[in-house]
């Protein structure tokens, strides 16, 4: 099949999306224009980024073909005749910013009806007879998915793209119905893994997935094709992910973005580390005079509970006749939902009373745990993308802000506990920690035209902020003289990245090639700022003869969060400088190789390295093709990971016996103590990918894709087993540090193999009178196997045999404790004003194991079935109400309930969580 697609925009990326076909002032606005003479795709691609109209042609009747110099000041079309004049290039189409373009030559080989529909079609027929046209259907059409991912230089089809790829459109993202843009991926995207909790504490707040079965922080973000700043919030008290560092994408508005690109492909020789599993590309709104307010409310059909507010505002307004800015705000309040259950009257919570059960045993509110379920978030994001053209040279600029609080409500503490204090807390205590976000990232920058040559200079700040509080909680070794509110500590992490990106495309005879080119400076920085001295203090008091616990000394520091300590706190930043190359030949109309290597560099224990990726597509027919990767990648050790220190209460299985609650201290690999237990400084993790597919057209109106891949890690990153005992503690104590603690450090611990396919359909097809349906289908499959785990370091096999470094616990979070596989279809049914969208999502099998054999658990597959319908009662007003699984659907319990919290028998791992269904309404107002 030809490469019949290139599609341009002023931003140098395009769109997939729904285009009004209306004749405009786009076409007509007046621009400086200078453009030299070149080969023609060259001069079309200049034209688009001069004048922010997006341009779709013929490829292949391109090639080979040079344009005259335009230069001065004139209407877009006035300009674009005169590059195409003396051509077989011809104008069939002009839409809001949208001109498309034929040659002459058989209608068969020019229109591809399958992928742009019948709005092609009537302006080829018109084309023919030699007019130029402007096309008004009654009702928009569906142009074919366009991304800018990937591959640099001109965009191409997802059909066409030599890697996999999705793009998920603004409005696919909005009628989820879900809470962020982490959960809608969830649903869309079919190799994307969202579990409900990867873990406690602060793994409860970062959204947090993994690509193709891997850690999130192993792919690659990006929002307008610059690199997002990460979360200070390292996954430290987590199951799953444990240990990663991702960038946060609810910290971006949803309603700033114009769609999401998810390349499913190793691309670190494209875009650097970390895009090891792959790239999302945020794509903000841009050029438009659009307007957007709505507000969602729901609430989860069981219990009542789980409340969801939002509210959305977009608006777009041009800068004179050469800029524009797009403004957005977000509101989220989520509430707090429980499944746990009331325990058992025969349970004890209060010491005995001269022998005797406490009377306030009959009277106290038996359900404990209010925590086992969603918990408290609200956030509100604000966004803005701009640009305006002064001729040779664009300026622009892009950022978002958000604020963001989390409630973590941590287990109670019954009055029967040596950390309870009865002057404080005489029917027990649930701890509450506050996290406070402040989350930014700016980014401004040029670009132009110079000789043909394509250059963008950009320069991005961003930096994360978390301020950590307690309340309702003690210092137990205080005694009733301890606060029962603490400021923990705070976490920040910021990041300085800077780029200059060159390209050319260079017609060769018959072929094409496009030469790309650049440069990359990023500093990274983290700092952890000690919390205040009661939050972290060891007191030395002991509850007097005559009351419970008498002579017993209580945990230090406060309950469920110790603060961090002085020694906890640091300052530190590194930098890193990179250069890459990267071709991409059209050698012929069927075929196309791309390569790419990057060089870079850090300043501390991650070195350098060298990274490439070759790429490959073949058209074998007009509606099939081969297509293929081979790549290395890295990724280099998070700053949080080398530097993270701080102390948690964890329930843990020590010797056979669950739900221990200890004080578990991670400790920076730099650590006196942590060096004493083997530790050792961090170097990245490398990879190795393969892919290999097919993409099919065997119909009108349908897309497939199939790609099997290969990811091998080494040097994985993650955390030990939590090491405890008299021998650990006592080398804490003559490092300093209290012995009641129990020890845990990332180190570079595993290889690993993951292994998949992933197929994707989409089928569109116009019902006449009755509308317009659009089907798809996704299949993920995925196994991840560990090759090797390192031996013991010597100073821990000096402790004695029982000590593991990387327990069976541990492996199974990274191998079993997912769904292998995952099937997501859906189909939206378009009728005049009626718009219904069903999708219905299988998530696998999972087992999530334990360090012992017989405390594994299975969980089955499930099917969850999303609905939402919508009616616009007004032109300008839509109505919409939808159901999140449908169906209330739960995960299967595990058996181990938890009979003295009520809770645990729900597998926190679940991607569809344990709360069951959850119904809600939107009202839109477009303007």
């Amino acid at each position: 099949m030809p490469n019949f697609h290139r599609l341009f925009w002023a931003s140098s990326t395009a769109v997939a999306a729904v285009a009004f076909a209306a004749p405009v002032a786009a076409q007509n606005a007046v621009t400086n224009f200078d453009i030299a003479s070149q080969p023609m795709q060259g001069a079309l691609n200049a034209l688009s980024a001069q004048s922010g109209v997006r341009l779709l042609y013929p490829y292949e009747r391109v090639s080979g073909l040079t344009s005259p110099p335009v230069r001065g000041r004139m209407a877009t079309r006035t300009a674009l005749d005169q590059i195409i004049a003396g051509s077989t290039l011809r104008v069939v189409m002009v839409q809001t910013d949208l001109i498309a373009l034929s040659a002459s030559r058989p209608r068969a080989e020019l229109i591809r009806t399958a992928s742009i529909g019948p709005i092609f079609a009537a302006a080829a027929a018109a084309q023919d007879e030699g007019g130029v046209v402007a096309v008004k259907p009654a009702e928009p059409q569906e142009l074919e998915a366009v991304v800018v991912t990937g591959v640099r230089g001109a965009p191409r089809t997802i059909i066409d793209s030599p890697t996999p790829i999705d793009s998920f459109s603004a409005t696919e993202l909005e009628k989820s119905g879900r809470a962020g843009v982490f959960q809608a991926l969830q649903t869309l995207a079919p190799s994307f893994n969202l579990p409900f909790r990867a873990g406690g504490g602060t793994s409860t707040i970062i959204a947090t997935g993994g690509l193709r079965g891997l850690n999130p922080d192993q792919t690659l973000v990006l929002v307008n094709g610059k690199r997002r700043h990460k979360t200070s919030l390292i996954n430290a008290v987590s199951s799953l992910y444990n240990g990663s560092v991702p960038a946060d994408l609810d910290m971006i508005p949803t309603a700033s973005i114009e769609r999401i690109e998810v390349l499913r492909d190793g691309a670190a020789a494209q875009y650097g580390s970390d895009a090891i599993a792959g790239v999302i590309n945020i794509i903000m709104k841009g050029d438009t005079d659009a307007g957007l307010l709505s507000a969602t409310y729901g609430l989860n059909f069981d219990r009542k509970d789980g409340d969801l507010t939002q509210f959305a505002f977009n608006k777009g307004f041009r800068l004179g006749d050469a800029g524009f800015v797009n403004v957005s705000v977000n509101r989220k309040d989520q509430r707090l939902s429980n499944r746990a259950y009331p325990i058992a009257p025969s349970i004890q919570l209060f010491p005995l009373v001269g022998g005797v059960r406490d009377p306030r045993e009959a009277t106290i509110d038996r359900l404990v745990t209010k925590n086992f379920g969603q918990l408290p978030q609200t956030n509100t994001t604000f966004g803005f993308n701009g640009e305006y053209d002064f001729g040779k040279i664009a300026l622009y600029a892009f950022g978002t802000y958000s604020k963001r609080e989390s409630d973590l409500p941590f287990t109670y503490r019954t009055p029967n506990n040596v950390n309870t204090t009865p002057a404080l807390y005489p029917l027990g205590y649930r701890p509450n920690e506050v996290v406070n976000e402040d989350d930014y990232e700016f980014t401004s920058g040029m670009k132009g035209d110079l000789g043909g040559w394509e250059w963008d200079l950009s320069t991005g700040y961003g930096k994360n902020k978390a301020e950590l509080h307690t309340s309702n909680t003690e210092n137990a070794s205080l005694g009733p003289a301890s606060p029962k509110t603490f400021y923990i500590g705070t976490l920040q992490s910021d990041e300085l990245t800077s780029n200059l990106d060159v390209t050319r495309g260079f017609a060769l005879g018959e072929s094409s090639l496009q030469v790309s080119f650049g440069a990359q400076y990023r500093r990274e920085g983290y700092k952890i700022l000690a919390g205040e001295p009661a939050s972290y203090a060891e007191g030395l008091y002991r509850a007097p003869p005559g009351q419970p616990f008498a002579g017993v000394a209580p945990q230090t520091g406060a309950q469920a969060t110790p603060g961090f300590r002085p020694a906890d706190a640091s300052t530190s930043h590194r930098d890193s400088r990179a250069v890459y190359g990267e071709l991409g030949w059209d050698a012929t109309s069927r075929l196309f190789i791309g390569a790419a290597a990057r060089y870079e560099n850090y300043s501390d224990s991650s070195g350098d390295t060298l990274t490439g990726k070759l790429t490959g597509r073949y058209e074998l027919t007009d509606w099939l093709s081969l297509r293929g990767a081979v790549s290395n990648g890295f990724r280099a050790p998070g700053l949080a990971q080398q530097h993270y220190a701080a102390t948690s209460s964890q329930f843990r299985t020590v010797a056979g016996v669950p739900n221990q609650l200890l004080l578990i201290k991670t400790l920076p690999v730099s650590a006196p103590e942590a060096v004493a237990l083997g530790a050792k400084p961090l170097t990245p993790e490398k990879s190795k990918n393969l892919s290999a597919g097919l993409t099919l057209q065997p119909t009108p109106g349908l897309d497939i894709t199939i790609d099997a891949y290969q990811i091998e890690v080494d040097n994985r990153i993650a955390i030990t087993s939590t090491l405890t005992g008299t021998a650990v503690s006592n080398i804490l104590i003559s490092k300093g540090l209290s012995g009641d603690l129990s020890a845990q450090y990332y180190t570079n611990a595993i290889d690993t193999r993951t292994r998949g396919i992933d197929v994707v359909a989409t089928y569109r097809y116009d019902l006449g009178d009755w509308g317009r349906l659009r089907a798809n289908a996704g299949f993920n499959y995925g196994k991840t196997k560990i090759l090797d785990i390192i031996p013991n370091p010597p100073e821990l096999t000096a402790l004695g045999a029982g000590f593991v470094l990387f327990g069976r616990g541990s492996q199974g979070f990274l191998t079993t404790s997912f769904p292998k596989s995952k099937v997501a279809l859906g189909l939206n049914w378009d009728w005049n004003k009626l718009n219904v969208n069903l999708r219905s999502t299988r998530y696998g099998k999972f087992t999530v194991i334990a360090d012992l054999p017989a405390q594994d658990r299975s969980y089955g597959a499930k099917w969850i079935t999303d609905l939402e319908v919508s009616y616009k009662v007004l032109d300008q007003v839509t109505l919409a109400a939808g159901a999140n699984n449908l169906f209330n659907e739960y995960p299967d319990k595990n058996g181990i309930y938890n009979a003295a919290t009520g809770s645990g028998h729900f597998p926190g791992t679940s991607p569809f969580g344990f709360t069951g269904g959850s119904w809600y309404a939107r009202v839109q107002y477009t303007f």
